[in-house]
C-alpha cells in the first residue's frame, strides 16, 4: 500500500467519490481558489468543473443551509467549513435542520450531506480558532460525528460518510494533515460507528479519538518499555458510538483511561466512563481515569498552548498513578 499523507488520503476519497457519483459536489470558502484551507480540494475544480466544485461566500450559515437544501433535493453535497469554530455560525442549520429533517418529515426525506471542518489546537491559532467542539455536536441525535486519526481511516470514513444517507459532521484535526500512513488504493471503506483497536495490550485500555489516538499510541509505546502493555482503542466515530469494542477491551485489561483534547466537563471521556461503569463495573480493577484538555480558552503562547493539550507524558503519568493505586 502507498504511504501518503492524511491530506492526500482525504483528497483521494473526494476524487474517487466524485468520479463514482455525479451527485457529489463540493463547496465552501476558497475550495477553488486555494484548494481549501488545508489544500484538500486542490485541483478538483479544474477536473470536475465549476458546477460541482465552487467557492461560497464567507457565510457559514449560508454554506450549511445550502448543503441541507441540496441534499434534500437529491444531491450529495460536501460542504467545507474552514474550522469547527465557524460551525457555531451554522449551528441552527446543522442542529435544527440537517439533524432533524428526517424526523420532522416522518422518514420521507433524508439529508445525505457531509460537512467537513477542521478542529483541535496546537497550531497557535488562539482561543477562537483552536477549539474541540465535537462533544457539543455529538450530543445531537440525527447527526453523525466522525473524527478519523489516520490517513487510512480518513479516506475510508470520508467515502462512507459521502455515501451515507444521514448528515455527517466530519472533523479533521489541524495537526494531522501531514501525518503519513499506509492507505489502500481504490475502493476502501471504513464503516461509520465502528471503533478500532489500534494496539493490542493486556494491562490497561486507552480510549481516544482524532489526534489523541496518536498521543495514546506514543504513550503506549513508552509504557511498554517499562513493562506496561496498554491497549489503544480509537473511537473513530463519536455518534454513533461503538461501546462494544470499548467494553470488550476493558473486560480484557480491567483498567481504563480516556484521552481527549476537548474540555473534561461533559466530554466524550465522561460518556465513555459512564458506559463502562454501567456495563463493565465488575470487570474493573481500578477507577476509570480521564485525561483532557485544560478547561481554559486555549492560549496563543506556544508554551501555554502545549501545556493545555494532553501529551504522552501526561498519559503515562496517569497510567502509572492507576497502577500505583491498585498495586498492579
Amino acid at each position: 500500500m502507498p504511504m501518503i499523507t492524511y491530506r492526500e488520503a482525504l483528497h483521494h476519497a473526494l476524487r474517487e467519490e466524485m468520479t463514482r457519483d455525479e451527485r457529489v459536489l463540493i463547496f465552501g470558502e476558497d475550495v477553488v481558489a486555494y484548494g481549501g484551507a488545508y489544500g484538500v480540494t486542490s485541483g478538483l475544480a479544474k477536473d470536475y468543473g465549476e458546477k460541482r466544485v465552487f467557492d461560497a461566500p464567507i457565510a457559514e450559515g449560508v454554506i450549511a443551509g445550502a448543503a441541507v437544501g441540496a441534499a434534500m433535493g437529491g444531491l450529495r453535497p460536501v460542504a467545507e467549513l474552514m474550522t469547527i469554530n465557524f460551525a457555531l455560525l451554522a449551528a441552527d442549520q446543522i442542529i435544527n435542520h440537517a439533524a432533524k429533517v428526517m424526523h420532522m418529515f416522518g422518514g420521507q426525506m433524508s439529508v445525505p450531506l457531509v460537512i467537513r471542518a477542521v478542529g483541535g489546537g496546537g497550531a497557535q491559532l488562539a482561543s477562537t480558532h483552536s477549539q474541540s467542539l465535537e462533544p457539543m455536536f455529538a450530543h445531537v441525535p440525527g447527526l453523525k460525528v466522525v473524527t478519523p486519526a489516520t490517513p487510512a481511516d480518513g479516506k475510508g470514513l470520508l467515502k462512507s460518510a459521502i455515501r451515507d444517507d444521514d448528515p455527517v459532521l466530519f472533523i479533521e484535526h489541524a495537526l494531522l494533515y501531514r501525518v503519513r500512513g499506509e492507505v489502500p488504493e481504490g475502493e476502501h471503506l471504513v464503516p461509520l460507528g465502528k471503533a478500532a483497536v489500534k494496539r493490542e495490550g493486556k494491562d490497561i485500555t486507552l480510549v481516544a479519538y482524532s489526534r489523541m489516538t496518536l498521543v495514546a499510541l506514543q504513550a503506549a509505546d513508552l509504557l511498554s518499555q517499562e513493562g506496561i502493555e496498554a491497549e489503544v482503542v480509537d473511537l473513530r466515530s463519536l455518534r454513533p458510538l461503538d461501546t462494544e469494542t470499548v467494553l470488550a477491551s476493558v473486560r480484557k485489561t480491567h483498567r481504563a483511561l480516556t484521552v481527549e483534547e476537548a474540555w473534561r466537563t461533559y466530554g466524550i471521556g465522561a460518556e465513555i466512563a459512564s458506559r463502562i461503569q454501567e456495563e463493565a463495573f465488575d470487570d474493573l480493577d481500578a477507577p476509570i481515569r480521564r485525561i483532557s484538555g485544560v478547561e481554559v480558552p486555549l492560549p496563543y503562547a506556544k508554551n501555554l498552548e502545549q501545556a493545555a493539550i494532553p501529551d504522552a507524558q501526561r498519559v503515562m503519568k496517569a497510567v502509572k498513578e492507576i497502577f500505583a493505586r491498585t498495586g498492579g
